[in-house]
């Protein structure tokens, strides 16, 4: 079981099966055309294969504020349902920290939707914290 980065188009339609399992929304026919626009500003899809089969995969960017300092920031983070509890996540996990510490980042970060339970007790147990809420506002109101 490997780790790496998708850079071809084969490697990123392969890491849709799972990650559609996390972003429903996005379509089959959408998802390597975003992919690619997201890699044009510095976003990273790496994934972990078992047997030939993507089973885990993580969307990922480096970046810098004034809050944080340089950091690396986890988009997307999300194992194949079927797959779960065999130690995926927690490697794919381990890899993202060690590519942290690589790229001089003090921290890591990720978002999780707050109904995302199952997943907050995983982030715990490979020992994040939580740090904050986060906030969303559509900045146009819609259209009736």
């Amino acid at each position: 079981m490997n780790i790496r980065l998708a850079n071809s188009d084969a490697e990123i339609t392969a890491c849709y099966r799972v990650m559609r399992e996390l972003r429903p929304h996005i379509a089959a026919s959408e998802f390597l055309p975003r992919v690619r626009n997201q890699q044009a500003a510095g976003y990273h899809l790496a994934f972990l294969e078992e047997q030939g089969e993507v089973v885990a995969a993580a969307g990922f960017r480096y970046g810098e504020n004034l809050a944080w300092g340089r950091f690396l920031y986890v988009d997307d983070l999300v194992t194949a349902s079927t797959c779960r509890s065999r130690g995926h996540g927690a490697r794919l996990l381990a890899w993202l920290k060690h590519a942290a510490t690589e790229h001089g980042c003090a921290q890591l970060h990720l978002d999780s939707g707050i109904q995302r339970k199952d997943a907050h007790r995983f982030y715990e147990r490979e020992g994040m914290r939580m740090a904050s809420l986060h906030f969303v506002v559509d900045p146009a109101p819609a259209q009736q």
